[in-house]
């Protein structure tokens, strides 16, 4: 494999994401520390999805371009329903449903063409991971809709919204990492066992976790929270 340049930045970027992604949950929610992280975690992640679809592009590997898109897309709303105030939407945001319709669409009908060809896996991925990755791509796309259809979100439905984006965009990079072509740094025996899925499943547990907390404890209901409160979110 060769270190091109692009090659280098998407790793830094990708390394500088896990750190400050694991960082941001790690600091207490509001400090200073903990929006300093979370600002990271967005310019080295949106660099990371970059870097990622232009080499899938140069190396003939869709379904990383579709990976890469989907990163992007997903910390970009993440960022932008930090950014806004409550019922704040925009024209753009009408365009960029055409991503994870497209991305859900596409990654639901590759999963079928795998289980009408008789396969389990494709490229080593099992076909469950492709229906599980459409049907939450879709489920995105369902919310954009709702949010457009109501004139944005408020309160703790934004908060959700920025919340679990940002934590799944971290999910698709620690799985890419530790389960993906990034485990080759790993010996032989770090592969073979199942360690690795830890970390790589991780920000999933640490989504359902805050989006219980934020759903359905007192902490935040009934909370129309401020711009500047939501980015202090893991």
């Amino acid at each position: 494999m060769s270190y091109s340049p692009i090659l280098v930045m998407h790793l830094c970027a990708g390394s500088v994401g896990l750190l400050s992604g694991t960082a941001a949950m790690s600091f207490r929610k509001g400090s200073p520390r903990h929006v300093l992280a979370g600002k990271v975690f967005v310019a080295s992640m949106l660099t990371m999805a970059v870097g990622a679809v232009y080499l899938a592009i140069t190396r003939h590997q869709p379904n990383n371009i579709g990976g890469g898109i989907l990163t992007f897309y997903l910390i970009g709303t993440a960022w932008l329903t930090a950014r806004r105030r409550d019922g704040e939407t925009s024209r753009f945001d009408w365009v960029v449903l055409v991503v994870p319709l497209a991305l859900g669409i596409l990654t639901w009908m590759n999963g079928l063409k795998v289980v009408r060809s008789g396969a389990s896996s494709q490229n080593g991925v099992p076909v469950g991971m492709a229906f599980f990755m459409g049907s939450v791509i879709l489920l995105a796309a369902a919310g954009d809709v709702r949010m457009l259809l109501r004139g944005g979100v408020f309160g703790t439905q934004r908060l959700l919204r920025h919340l679990w984006r940002m934590c799944f965009g971290l999910f698709i990079a620690t799985g890419s990492f530790f389960l993906g072509q990034g485990a080759k740094i790993f010996s032989s025996w770090w592969r073979q066992s199942s360690f690795l899925i830890i970390p790589a499943v991780l920000p999933l547990i640490l989504l359902v976790f805050w989006v219980i907390r934020v759903r359905f404890t007192s902490a935040h209901k009934n909370k129309s929270t401020p711009h500047t409160e939501v980015l202090s979110t893991p």
